[in-house]
């Protein structure tokens, strides 16, 4: 499958996660592949965007990729102990991110399991089945995506996004997660789905 290039990515916000959904996230590791169908996408956008790392226009060294070229992740730590991965999007300057929520899980199943939960994909439950990926930090444990990742090109060989199959789905638009300290913000349905799919992290 064809990768997918920076002219992808140099859109706004609110286009790049809508058509994000359906395409495959790639994680190369150690000669072995991981790879997900992405099923839930939020946009970030940038300096207007209360919910934005970027708000008002603050640029520190965690929060300075997302100033940079579009196609280039940006990864971060929430509570401590969970990583998330986001897509600059947008040209320099302009600070805008797409965070992947959740995925399906494709290749690399075994490599999955061992990262969350120390088994073998055949040794899970259904319910571990289907939280693999069904959240922002689980989907960076499950594929290997930490701080070392920050700041890495997109249109690389490390990490990276297919085109994926040529599907027809109906995309869900919903309030993004755990953004309540965002003013209006919060209210904003900047979250997008693939509707009916069993991986997604908040109906």
């Amino acid at each position: 499958m064809n990768r997918l290039d920076r002219e992808f990515y140099d859109r706004d916000s609110l286009i790049v996660a809508k058509e994000l959904l359906g395409r495959v996230l790639v994680r190369e590791a150690g000669g072995q592949r991981i790879a997900a169908k992405i099923v839930e996408a939020e946009a970030y956008m940038g300096i207007d965007d209360q919910a934005a790392h970027s708000y008002g226009g603050k640029r520190t060294p965690r929060v300075e990729v997302m100033y940079g070229e579009s196609g280039f992740s940006y990864v971060f730590m929430i509570y401590g102990m969970h990583y998330c991965f986001n897509i600059v999007t947008r040209e320099a300057g302009n600070p805008q991110a797409v965070l992947l929520r959740a995925a399906e899980p494709l290749d690399g199943l075994d490599i999955m399991a061992q990262s969350r939960f120390n088994k073998t994909y055949a040794q899970l439950t259904k319910n571990q089945i289907k939280g693999l990926t069904d959240g922002p930090g689980k989907l960076c444990k499950a594929l290997r995506i930490d701080k070392n990742l920050n700041g890495e090109d997109l249109c690389g060989s490390k990490l990276y996004v297919e085109e994926g199959e040529n599907e027809k789905f109906r995309i869900v638009s919903a309030k993004r997660v755990g953004v309540d300290y965002a003013g209006e913000a919060k209210d904003y349905p900047w979250r997008f789905y693939i509707e009916g799919n069993r991986y997604v992290s908040v109906k």
